[in-house]
């Protein structure tokens, strides 16, 4: 094998292995959440990973939770999460956090806004690279989120993209059709990101009323 070769292959290595430690960041933190929370004073901003909370076993609670396997660059147990505890005075009013989710045409980054309850208040795009799916980025579209939380995604399955009869996630309309795939993705990277808001930021609220105890 040639010697360039060899380099080429040690590159994309190590490129691979960046982008399997980059988690999702806000582009502008101080305006995006004087945008999202106009009555907040300030944040504090909040480092976790699977892997240093709780490794295997918590990897494999989260997948149980999310009904699939992890898997690709943006699913290794340590990514590292950056989540922003947003202030009023002393007072935590919210959370805002992002996840990356792998898209049609390249990575997704989905970010939530949300109350002290798990309660989404906002939802949205920092990249979406599929130009049959900007329609998932209007206003409309997300608002159809806004008050849930992750019991509304409890019996929607990511795998199928079915959710359960009734369910306020059934009553979600794609505006994208022609992006179907990018559409179940989002939705998979939404109950992804609650997971992970419940686990690092809620206390395991969800998981109590999950499992009944």
């Amino acid at each position: 094998m040639k010697k360039w070769s060899v380099a080429a292959i040690l590159i994309g290595w190590g490129a691979m292995s960046m982008w399997a430690a980059v988690g999702c960041e806000l582009n502008d933190p101080d305006r995006d959440v004087r945008r999202l929370f106009p009555a907040s004073t300030g944040y504090r901003t909040i480092y976790a990973s699977i892997a240093k909370k709780g490794g295997s076993a918590l990897l494999q609670r989260v997948e149980q939770r999310l009904g699939d396997r992890f898997q690709g660059l943006f699913e290794t147990a340590d990514v590292p999460y950056t989540m922003y505890r947003v202030l009023r005075g002393q007072e935590t009013i919210g959370y805002i956090h992002g996840v990356n989710q792998k898209g049609r045409y390249g990575g997704i980054q989905a970010f939530l806004a949300i109350d002290s309850q798990g309660r989404i208040l906002a939802f949205y795009y920092q990249r979406l690279t599929n130009n049959d799916a900007r329609p998932l980025r209007s206003a409309e579209f997300g608002r159809q989120f806004v008050g849930l939380d992750l019991g509304d995604f409890d019996r929607y399955d990511v795998v199928s993209g079915r959710a359960a009869p009734g369910s306020r996630i059934a009553a979600v309309r794609n505006p994208a059709p022609r992006a179907e795939d990018d559409y179940r993705s989002t939705l998979r990277s939404l109950k992804k990101n609650l997971i992970l808001c419940d686990e690092f930021l809620l206390g395991n609220r969800f998981l109590e009323k999950e499992t009944g105890e």
